[in-house]
């Protein structure tokens, strides 16, 4: 299953500065009808993502009913992807269900 869309970086302050970009609800109703099959806990989805030139496998976080997907500081260095930008974003999730 692949996923593309367009989303602001933004900032989540904890206890250490993470910078992601959140799913858009119409992908977020795609993505939600194959979590129960990928999710390996806490509602986390493994995929594959692509910004620019830039791929790496993460996964999706659940967050206030959607999903953010984490930007590491490679990623935004290697894309220079700073706070406030927009992105283009493409997701791969492996929806075959394991035996």
């Amino acid at each position: 299953m692949d996923v593309s869309f367009t989303a602001e970086v933004f900032e989540w302050r904890g206890p250490a500065p993470f910078y992601f970009v959140a799913v858009p609800e119409p992908e977020v109703e795609e993505l939600r009808d194959v979590q129960r099959l990928v999710t390996y806990g806490w509602g986390m989805v493994p995929a594959q993502v692509r910004i620019g030139d830039t791929g790496w496998t993460t996964s999706l976080w659940p967050r206030a009913g959607g999903f953010v997907v984490p930007l590491k500081g490679a990623i935004r260095r290697a894309e220079r992807i700073h706070e406030g930008d927009i992105v283009e974003v493409t997701l791969t999730i492996d929806d075959t269900p394991s035996l």
